[in-house]
């Protein structure tokens, strides 16, 4: 199976392969939010790449850590975090991009 999942034209999720249903369709919605909001305040948006590695598994516990990166114009914004809970993660890492883009 693909591990790239394309969301529109331009945005792209990695490692999101083993996400249920129900959280992949909460994270598009994130995402989504974000990239409308990212293009009203970008120059020129041309790709959003979303990637999740899942780090220090354990039994019991896991963090998830998450790349961004916005190609604005040819300029690339990115951004990293590590958080236990994924929503958390995404919604950090796509927050810096867009305080970045203000």
């Amino acid at each position: 199976m693909d591990d790239n999942v394309q969301l529109g034209g331009n945005i792209e999720l990695s490692g999101f392969r083993d996400i249920d249903g129900a959280s992949m369709v909460v994270l598009k919605k994130i995402i989504g939010n974000y990239a409308r909001r990212m293009s009203e305040l970008s120059e020129k948006f041309e790709k959003l790449h979303v990637t999740m590695k899942p780090v220090h598994e354990t039994e019991k516990s896991e963090k998830y850590e998450i790349h961004a990166k916005l190609i604005d114009n040819g300029k690339p914004f990115v951004s990293e975090v590590v958080e236990r809970n994924l929503f958390i993660a995404v919604d950090n890492a796509l927050k810096k991009i867009v305080n970045e883009l203000s």
